[in-house]
């Protein structure tokens, strides 16, 4: 295939859609796919672009109010265009909704170029964060309308397909998360990182990863600490991301460890020299950093939905609770404070119930479905594809 990816975030920057993307780009080019990845500019591209088997195509964009590292795609109908009469793609699957995405999928049916999408962030779900809860239906409608012009919208689970088709959206596909478990694993735990957190070889340590923003349920993940420490004196709690509340965050809680931000190499090893990860958000459409919590051998206890309700089997391989009971959520995080034989028994448990979570076979079957919709077959096991 000649695939043309339009993305508003892609590595280096560091969340679950640009990682998500950053791999299959690679991956897809790697087995001998044409790919172009069409994202808003950034001054550090060409720092990033060893190794790579597929090509950065920058458009225009604008840095995202509270999020300098990110950057909003603005419309660009007429670049796109150009690039797709001179050179045209076989298919272009659009990772996200912004002012970017939506012109990249009007000028693709313009020009009757093939068009898919992926639907990665419930922006719908974050307006109650932000006191904004009367936009929740223009959101919805605004998701709804960009993604029904496509012929296929790929979303995490099976779980979250079935929602977004009781709300409207059409032609669903599941187009699942891998893990990286040779980034991710036990082996990469680092003393010396330990005693930087000033914590013991048994004292449990709690990580969070990710964006310190309001959609990711602070006060419920700090009431949670606050219990554990309580019944554990020597928990120790390690926050590694940037984000608008850090600084607030930093005032309130200054016991915790701020590590800042991380390149996806380097995170590995602080997933892997905790012991503890507590996934309070309701928010995720899939939540890839439980299962790369899970796969550095971490104890695990999230809400029942999303990625936890996939991989973790409650009281085996993780804990989880209800998504509309709290307490439960904090309870099971005493429990793995306070209970270190049962915390190590998940922590083997969790590793296992990802390992066979390849990246190689969750893009084996994203392939397929973009070859069908790019009217891609393969004639017989091993051949080129043609065209049909």
């Amino acid at each position: 295939m000649k695939l043309a990816i339009v993305t508003e975030t892609f590595p280096p920057e560091i969340n679950g859609v640009a990682m998500t993307f950053g791999v299959i780009a690679n991956e897809l080019g790697r087995r001998g796919h044409s790919v172009a990845v069409y994202r808003p500019w950034r001054r550090d591209l060409r720092e990033h672009a060893d190794g790579q088997a597929f090509v950065q195509v920058p458009m225009p964009g604008l840095p995202i109010p509270g999020y300098p590292l990110l950057r909003l795609g603005l419309p660009a109908g007429g670049a796109l265009r150009r690039a797709w009469t001179a050179e045209r793609p076989g298919l272009v699957h659009v990772a996200t909704e912004g002012p970017l995405g939506l012109s990249a999928v009007r000028t693709a049916r313009s020009l009757g170029i093939p068009v898919t999408s992926s639907f990665h962030t419930n922006f719908h779900a974050y307006t109650r964060h932000y006191r904004i809860s009367l936009l929740r239906d223009a959101a919805l409608a605004w998701l709804r309308h960009v993604h029904n012009l496509t012929s296929r919208t790929f979303a995490p689970t099976a779980e979250l397909c079935n929602e977004l088709s009781g709300m409207g959206f059409k032609n669903l596909a599941v187009l699942s998360r891998g893990v990286d478990t040779r980034q991710f694993r036990p082996e990469r735990r680092s003393s010396a990182l330990r005693a930087e957190w000033k914590a013991g070889p048994i004292d449990p340590v709690v990580i969070h990863v990710g964006r310190m923003a309001a959609e990711k349920n602070y006060p419920l993940l700090f009431r949670a600490y606050a219990a554990m420490k309580e019944a554990n004196p020597a928990c120790r709690f390690v926050l590694a991301g940037e984000g608008p509340l850090k600084r607030s965050l930093i005032k309130a809680h200054p016991d915790c460890v701020f590590a800042g931000f991380f390149s996806r190499d380097e995170i590995g090893r602080y997933y892997a020299s905790a012991d503890i990860y507590i996934h309070a958000s309701l928010t995720e459409t899939f939540g890839n950093v439980l299962t790369e919590a899970m796969a550095s051998g971490l104890a695990s206890a999230g809400f029942d939905y999303a990625a936890a309700r996939v991989f973790i089997r409650d009281g085996e391989s993780g804990l989880t609770a209800p998504c509309d009971e709290p307490d439960r959520l904090v309870a099971a995080a005493v429990r793995l404070a306070t209970d270190p034989a049962f915390r190590n028994r998940l922590r083997i448990a969790g590793r296992a119930a990802v390992e066979a979570q390849s990246w190689e076979k969750v893009i084996t079957r994203f392939e397929a479905e973009l070859e069908a919709a790019a009217g891609v077959t393969r004639t017989s096991a091993g051949q080129t594809p043609v065209l049909v």
